[in-house]
């Protein structure tokens, strides 16, 4: 993969790589890209490995890892990095990010094209630090893109992307992942319960969210 590494270093990219490329498998599963949109990264140590651009998933090989530094100079990897780059090393110079998640799941990126904001539909939204913001629309790949995709991160861990998708990232890729799962199903949610004639969805409040947000720091196992 790279000869700049030792046993250890290339062994924990390795390590990475498999489960980078798994959770990539798994987004196509979930319904949340089709084809080769949408992608992902994960960083270790000093290096960010990417999905490359316009490859299936399911063709990806050890061979193909990619690899950049923070300033996205290729440190290995024959392939082109994904072209939305400047959207992950924008949250991974600004966040301590070990993953990044970006999908064009379909209830999301609906609700992208009607609100500024997801309305807070359910507690789950406490879990990525408030009801997530719709980042205003800009060309895939631009640096404009990942500068509004920064502000709308501001105190979140996730937001949308108008008529683009979805961006979260969190200290594990499964983490990452679960942020993406759950705004899509909070946003799938929304849609249904606006959908049912002459009623209009219940929202919780600020306070609502704080409670649960409070209560979701010490849910799980220990």
């Amino acid at each position: 993969m790279t000869e700049q590494l030792g046993d250890g270093g290339r062994r924990a990219i390795e390590r990475a790589w498999d489960e980078l490329v798994a959770a990539a498998r798994r987004t196509v599963r979930d319904g949340l890209v089709v084809g080769t949109s949408g992608n992902l990264s994960v960083r270790v140590g000093g290096t960010i490995l990417v999905t490359p651009s316009g490859v299936p998933y399911d063709r990806l090989t050890p061979e193909d890892a990619v690899g950049v530094d923070i300033d996205g100079r290729r440190l290995f990897g024959d392939l082109s990095p994904t072209s939305e780059l400047p959207m992950h090393l924008a949250i991974y110079r600004t966040t301590s990010a070990g993953a990044v998640v970006h999908t064009h799941a379909v209830h999301a990126t609906a609700v992208s094209t009607v609100v500024q904001e997801l309305p807070p539909i359910h507690y789950m939204a406490a879990a990525l630090g408030g009801p997530a913001r719709v980042a205003p629309y800009a060309p895939y790949g631009s640096d404009e893109l990942a500068e509004n995709m920064l502000r709308s991160l501001r105190g979140r861990t996730g937001c949308l992307l108008q008529n683009h998708g979805t961006v979260t990232y969190g200290g594990t890729l499964d983490q990452a992942y679960d942020r993406t799962a759950q705004l899509e199903w909070m946003s799938r949610l929304w849609l249904t319960a606006s959908a049912i004639p002459g009623h209009t969805p219940t929202l919780l409040t600020t306070s609502q969210l704080r409670e649960a947000e409070d209560r979701l720091r010490g849910y799980g196992q220990r």
